[in-house]
């Protein structure tokens, strides 16, 4: 969470929040649904993407930096939609200590076949 804290006015693009709830079937397990909370203003950047292999197909994984102002209901396993694609909050800290902008690092990740 090494960003710097944003001037005013950089949270330019809009997200979409989504809070990750687990509900059990009546067949026996759990499906994970992803509620949406709010949308709000957001900083978003991408910071790296690598190819690799999961279950049998190639998957790119893209790692996203988001900033938006502080809030204490997003944590790991949430969802951030952002123009059509689903980010997943790796982690959310308080960017600078002063409870102002909240810093998620966040990845997508693709398979192509």
């Amino acid at each position: 969470m090494s960003e710097a804290v944003p001037p005013i006015g950089t949270l330019t693009d809009r997200v979409q929040l989504k809070r990750r709830d687990m509900s059990s079937e009546p067949g026996g397990g759990h499906a994970t649904l992803f509620v949406p909370l709010t949308s709000v203003w957001a900083r978003v950047r991408s910071l790296r993407g690598r190819q690799g292999t999961s279950a049998d197909g190639r998957a790119v994984e893209i790692s996203h930096a988001v900033v938006l102002r502080f809030r204490t209901d997003i944590r790991p396993g949430d969802r951030i939609l952002y123009r059509g694609r689903n980010l997943d909050v790796v982690s959310a800290a308080d960017l600078n200590g002063r409870r102002a902008y909240l810093s998620c690092t966040c990845s997508e990740t693709s398979f192509t076949g």
